[in-house]
C-alpha cells in the first residue's frame, strides 16, 4: 500500500457492485479492502487501519449497523458511510445515530459518492492538523503526545507508545469516563481478559509517572472505566 494513498474499507457481500466500486475507487488513487460480510469487515478493521469505511446495511453474519457500532468502539472518530437500498425513514435516522457521515440510497452516482468521500477526506485531514500538535497541561505536569513526553519540573519522562497513547485518550477524556472497552479496543485491539490485565497495568505505570502532584489522579470507575481527574 502506498503511504500517501487514503486506504478504505468496503463492506459489500454484492460481488458485482463491490468489485465496481472496488475497482472504480482504485481508478481514483484510493487502496480499498473489499469484505463480503459484516464478521470479515470487523475482523479488517482490526487488523488494519482506515481512513474512511463504506459499509452496506443488509449483509451476511453481521449486518452494517451491527457492524458500525464495533467499529465506533475501536475508533470513534473514522469517518462511516452507510450504502443501502434500504430507504425508509426509520433506518436513514438510525444510520445517523450510529454516527454516520453519511446515508447513501442505491442506486447510486458513483462520482457522487466519490466527491463525498474526497469532501469528509480534506474535512479530517484539517482537522488532524489541528490536533496533532496539541499539548496537554496536567495540573504540574506537561504532556507532549508527539515527543510521548511527560515532563515536571526538571524530569521529563519519555512514555511507551501504549502509555503515551492510554495517557492522551485519559487526557482527551480529561475529568470524564474513558471507558474501558473504548481503550482496550483503541490500543489492543480487542477488550480480552488478558488485554485488561495488561491495560490495569500500564494504568499502574502512568499513576507512578503523576504521582508527583496530589492534584492529579487516575480514578478506577469500577466495570466502567477510568478517569484522569485534575483539580484546579
Amino acid at each position: 500500500m502506498e503511504a500517501n494513498k487514503p486506504h478504505l474499507l468496503l463492506c459489500e457481500d454484492d460481488p458485482n457492485l463491490g468489485n465496481v466500486l472496488k475497482n472504480y475507487l482504485e481508478l481514483n488513487d484510493y487502496e480499498v479492502t473489499l469484505e463480503r460480510d459484516g464478521r470479515l469487515g470487523l475482523a479488517a478493521f482490526q487488523r488494519e487501519k482506515f481512513d474512511l469505511c463504506l459499509l452496506d446495511v443488509m449483509m451476511p453474519h453481521m449486518d452494517g449497523f451491527t457492524l458500525a457500532e464495533e467499529i465506533r468502539d475501536i475508533d470513534a472518530d473514522v469517518p462511516l458511510f452507510f450504502l443501502s437500498a434500504k430507504t425508509m425513514k426509520e433506518d436513514i435516522i438510525q444510520g445517523y445515530k450510529l454516527g454516520a457521515d453519511d446515508y447513501i440510497t442505491k442506486p447510486f452516482d458513483s462520482e457522487v459518492l466519490l466527491l463525498k468521500i474526497k469532501a469528509i477526506l480534506k474535512r479530517n485531514e484539517e482537522l488532524n492538523k489541528e490536533t496533532e500538535n496539541k499539548e496537554y497541561t496536567l495540573s504540574s505536569y506537561h504532556f507532549n503526545p508527539k515527543l510521548r513526553q511527560l515532563i515536571h519540573a526538571d524530569n521529563t519522562q519519555t512514555l511507551s507508545p501504549k502509555e503515551n497513547e492510554l495517557l492522551k485518550m485519559l487526557a482527551e477524556h480529561l475529568n470524564d469516563l474513558l471507558p474501558r472497552e473504548q481503550a482496550l479496543k483503541k490500543i489492543w485491539g480487542s477488550d480480552t481478559y488478558f488485554n485488561g490485565r495488561s491495560m490495569d497495568v500500564y494504568i499502574a505505570k502512568l499513576r507512578k509517572y503523576l504521582k508527583d502532584d496530589d492534584k492529579i489522579e487516575i480514578v478506577n470507575i469500577h466495570g466502567n472505566g477510568f478517569r484522569l481527574v485534575v483539580q484546579a
